[in-house]
């Protein structure tokens, strides 16, 4: 088939490259020329295991073009994806400009029936507005040209996006037309080769509220293991081990259950607040996603309160390690990440920090910590020991999993180690000399 994916944001990149792995024809359309121009030549703007090497790979099939002009794309295509950003209002609702910026350019530019692709997470209704819009720019243009519009909620991974898209555990396809459908199968179908049992068709509004309810249950699950965890140190338990108990119970499963520092990204922080809003414009009151995202925001500074308990209010003089910058591993996205609001909290009360990440860095320069002078980066984790009082583990990449313990308590001024994501063996630390602090026990 012949697509136009309109956006190279994260989800749009990743699907649209996709696609074309499966030798559809693909041209991913965005506004930012620069952008553009480096695609083009195959550099991604974004940390994504595997994309690099998949879009380089059809770029040379000739199976996959990156363009700004959109109205040349359109005359071509069969589907049209709308990929583009849907961020969070200041009352905490998705911002759909941008969504209905492109319905409506897609209204001023289509020439032919088209079958039009919400992929953006868009609360529910977005459709219909969609579809007005482009209603509207076609009338105006004195045309009618037939065309439907489907929702096809993402529902990747970050760190684990390709795999994701090419071996779905499921497709949701949100259709009130079998023929929509139907195309939304076909091309869907190489990806399941075996069964399309896991292929979900259902009506458009249904499909629009999945995507939220499937990132809401999932914050939950978080947001209930690290209230548990807080409840355990408390009484004396050790999350770890409930964390197994509870685990091994086929209704509850060990995916998501892991006590940390809270959860962050551009999914779930955005999408429960979405959710919530949503509920109160239909006049309910939404309590336990409301008391998700309180749990979440007061779990981010668990860390920071473990470390000011220890050192004290005023940590002037003192030195942190940080390891780990990203919201989670195998990705460079730092949005609402945990570690923003610690580094924050401490270089507020006078601390200083050595920061490292194997991805994150430049986002932490360049944006999101730009403006703290208190913050140097080192190209090395153990650099960021030297004269520190202690390290102070954020995010669980699989390099910090088994460091040099002997070379960690020889850089460090003390052997003290703060552990956001409980990566390590409480006993075992102790035994090879740490004060050691995790999350949910003593």
């Amino acid at each position: 088939m012949n697509l136009t994916v309109i956006g190279t944001g994260y989800v749009g990149l990743v699907s649209g490259t996709c696609f074309a792995e499966m030798g559809n024809t693909v041209t991913c359309i965005d506004v930012d020329s620069k952008k553009i121009e480096n695609l083009q030549q195959g550099i991604v703007p974004i940390y994504e295991p595997g994309l690099d090497a998949m879009v380089k790979r059809n770029l040379n099939n000739k199976t996959l073009r990156f363009s700004t002009d959109l109205s040349r794309n359109l005359e071509k295509c069969n589907i049209a994806f709308i990929a583009v950003g849907t961020p969070m209002g200041d009352d905490g609702s998705a911002d759909l400009q941008y969504v209905l910026q492109v319905a409506m350019e897609i209204g001023k530019n289509m020439t032919h029936p088209l079958l039009i692709v919400d992929k953006s997470t868009v609360p529910v209704g977005t459709a219909d507005k969609v579809r007005e819009t482009i209603e509207r720019e076609l009338d105006g243009r004195g045309l009618s040209i037939a065309f439907d519009v489907v929702s096809n909620p993402e529902f990747l991974k970050e760190g684990d996006a390709i795999n994701d898209f090419m071996k779905p555990d499921r497709v949701v396809i949100g259709s009130d037309n079998e023929e929509a459908a139907d195309k939304m199968r076909a091309l869907y179908s190489p990806f399941f080769r075996s069964s399309m049992d896991r292929l979900i068709t259902m009506d458009v509004r249904s499909a629009e509220m999945t995507k939220y309810v499937a990132n809401a249950m999932l914050a939950t699950k978080i947001s209930f293991m690290n209230e548990i965890a807080n409840i355990c140190e408390l009484v004396g338990a050790d999350v770890n081990k409930v964390r197994i108990g509870i685990g091994s119970d086929s209704r509850i499963g060990y995916s998501f259950i892991y006590p940390g520092s809270g959860y962050g990204g551009s999914c779930f922080p955005k999408d429960v607040k979405a959710l919530k809003k949503t509920a109160e414009e239909h006049g309910y009151t939404a309590e336990l996603i409301s008391s998700v995202e309180e749990v979440n925001n007061r779990q981010k500074m668990v860390i920071a309160q473990k470390v000011i308990k220890r050192f004290g209010e005023d940590l002037s003089n003192r030195t942190f390690a940080v390891w780990g910058l990203a919201f989670k591993p195998e990705t460079d996205d730092m949005r609402e990440a945990p570690s923003i609001y610690i580094i924050k909290e401490l270089i507020g009360r006078g601390a200083k920090i050595h920061a490292y990440d194997p991805k994150a860095m430049d986002e932490a320069q360049n944006f999101y910590l730009k403006d703290e002078r208190n913050v140097t980066y080192f190209n090395s984790k153990y650099e960021t020991l030297h004269d520190a009082d202690a390290m102070i583990l954020l995010t669980e990449w699989k390099e910090f999993r088994s460091p040099d313990f002997d070379e960690l308590k020889k850089q460090l001024k003390q052997p003290v180690v703060f552990d956001g994501r409980n990566q390590y063996n409480h006993v075992r630390m102790q035994k090879h000399g740490f004060e050691y602090f995790q999350i949910g026990k003593k």
